[in-house]
């Protein structure tokens, strides 16, 4: 049977990760809002170039936003992290998207009936972790009348978030250019071409180690390689190349041929 949290949740999933040694993580931009819990200890962390954002919180929650977020860790990192929906910010949260765009934020700022989900998650077992955090969105979303954006700004966004031009979305969902831009800045805070943007480096990110760049390149709608790294440069703050050694450092010879299936 289908969660009532499936529109509203992208994905929700308990994390328990041996980094090796303490260091910083770089938290990459995505189409959606990240929401985590850690447990053991609380997150590090701040919005890359920007010292004054860094912060340790029991609960963080991230708006849409186009560059990326530097998480400090002692070598181990314990929690849950979801992925909201725009329509999950209504929904559960109670405000569009646009609320949250570019901030860092703890639950009690936006949701305060969810402020003793930390606790409550750091006196749980590990495999009760994932349910207990389900039944409180569940609970949550009575609280609200779960009603999305409109028809049409909802259409727009998917359509941007798969690649699609602007102005074929405009015309497809039957705005102008400058209404379309209007309304979806109003939901998610973003710009339309900006949300194009993360959704198609969102898509090239699930593709880097198993397809050669260029082929990335070509299937994420990227003009060429080149500017596939471009973006990634201004995305990630790194080339992709690079965030695939950090992330996945025994990958080998990832400029030459094609490491398919090496990245679990």
């Amino acid at each position: 049977m289908r969660s009532p949290l499936a529109p509203y949740v992208a994905s929700l999933v308990g994390y328990d990760v041996d980094l090796g040694g303490p260091g910083v993580h770089r938290g990459l931009p995505s189409t959606t809002l990240t929401f985590v819990l850690p447990v053991g200890e609380p997150l590090d962390v701040a919005w890359y170039g920007r010292p004054e954002s860094r912060s340790r919180r029991w609960s963080t929650l991230s708006g849409l936003h186009v560059g990326p977020a530097e998480i400090h860790h002692d070598g181990t990192q314990t929690g849950v992290q979801l992925a909201l929906t725009t329509a999950g910010a209504r929904a559960l949260l109670g405000l569009p998207a646009s609320a949250l765009a570019g901030e860092l934020v703890e639950l009690e700022d936006v949701a305060p009936w969810l402020r003793d989900l930390p606790q409550r998650l750091a006196e749980s077992t590990p495999v009760d972790r994932v349910p207990l955090v389900e039944r409180a969105l569940l609970a949550t979303l009575a609280r609200h009348d779960g009603r999305g954006p409109r028809h049409e700004v909802g259409r727009a966004l998917d359509r941007l978030r798969c690649g699609a031009g602007v102005q074929q979305v405009a015309d497809e969902v039957g705005f102008s250019r400058r209404r379309l831009s209007d309304l979806v800045r109003a939901e998610c805070g973003l710009a339309p071409k900006q949300v194009q943007r993360l959704g198609r480096f969102e898509a090239s990110r699930a593709l880097l180690g198993r397809l050669p760049l260029a082929e990335v390149a070509l299937r994420c709608r990227f003009a060429d390689q080149a500017h596939l790294a471009r973006e990634w440069a201004q995305l990630a703050g790194c080339s992709p190349t690079t965030w695939l050694r950090e992330e996945f450092p025994f990958l080998q010879d990832l400029d030459g041929a094609d490491p398919a299936g090496s990245v679990p």
